[in-house]
């Protein structure tokens, strides 16, 4: 497994705009804006856009809190080659917004070309994302790429979780993709510009090697990945977090950066064999975060 994360002293903005509105453009197989304010004491849409194979569901509260949940939804059921799917999403300040998708992200066999989801955030002044989507499920043949461009403020709060597992193949091997290739990319906004806390790269190529091996998947098949970026991110949480990994079947290690503006971020990434496994590690991760930080209980989205 080829994965960096990378603390700079310094970065460049994230990439620029989204395809205007004129349509979707070539090769763009679906598209999605959604921005979130503070409207009456709790988060709303303020924009909701949506072309192609993606769109939203009506939007629902878990809780008291004023915190809104959007279900993402892909009606095509897939990633195939060539697919592009676009995602803007700005949480407003003092805003908060749970993020989730309905069903695992499925990719199938990609020949010709990669499928490749890109998508950019953008966290105002004490707002609060969650990205708490399904398993990918990657099968044989796939190739796929995912950029993520985070730009939020110091005070913001972000908590990313995803869970990548190997999809069913004939023969019962488990990594018969060809390539996945996750970059997440977090610049922080601050009074003299923005300035890059994390680049974070993990990078699966099965066919150039042995990828279940020693120094790689180290014999396991799914990966966990665990990024959480608040004023609140310590030495004391990363800690915490690890010892609470120890009671799953997983191999972890967390890593934190550099404090760029008052603000620190923190990686987990855990391997396992099991993707319920991982879901309930992440999970359990989360739910200390969402009870000491906000008084939330542990999500319960019931999509089953």
């Amino acid at each position: 497994m080829s994965t960096h994360i990378v603390v700079p002293t310094g970065g460049v903005g994230p990439w620029g705009n989204l395809v205007p509105d004129a349509g979707l453009a070539a090769g763009v197989r679906g598209r999605l804006e959604l921005f979130v304010s503070v409207r009456g004491g709790r988060s709303v849409a303020s924009r909701q856009f949506h072309e192609g194979a993606l769109r939203v569901l009506r939007p629902h509260y878990l809780d008291e809190s004023g915190q809104v949940c959007f279900v993402m939804v892909n009606p095509g059921g897939a990633y195939l080659g060539a697919d592009l799917f676009l995602i803007d999403v700005e949480v407003q300040p003092g805003a908060e917004l749970l993020l989730t998708t309905q069903s695992a992200t499925k990719v199938y066999r990609t020949p010709g070309s990669f499928a490749e989801q890109r998508m950019r955030v953008r966290l105002g002044e004490g707002a609060r994302l969650e990205l708490l989507p399904d398993q990918l499920i990657a099968y044989r043949e796939a190739s796929y790429r995912q950029n993520s461009s985070i730009s939020l403020h110091p005070t913001s709060s972000l908590v990313m979780a995803e869970v990548i597992t190997p999809g069913w193949s004939p023969d019962g091997g488990v990594f018969r993709y060809e390539e996945l290739r996750l970059r997440n990319e977090i610049q922080v906004e601050t009074g003299g510009g923005s300035r890059l806390l994390v680049l974070d790269n993990l990078l699966i190529r099965p066919p150039l090697g042995d990828v279940a091996g020693m120094g790689f998947m180290e014999g396991f098949s799914h990966v966990g990945s665990l990024v959480v970026v608040d004023p609140r991110v310590n030495q004391e949480l990363a800690d915490e977090l690890h010892h609470l990994t120890r009671d799953h079947d997983a191999y972890t290690g967390v890593s934190l950066t550099n404090s760029v503006g008052g603000t620190t971020g923190l990686v987990l990434r855990s391997l396992s064999n099991s993707t319920d496994e991982l879901n309930n590690l992440l999970g359990a991760c989360t739910s200390v975060l969402r009870e000491r930080w906000y008084g939330q209980g542990p999500v319960n989205l019931r999509k089953y």
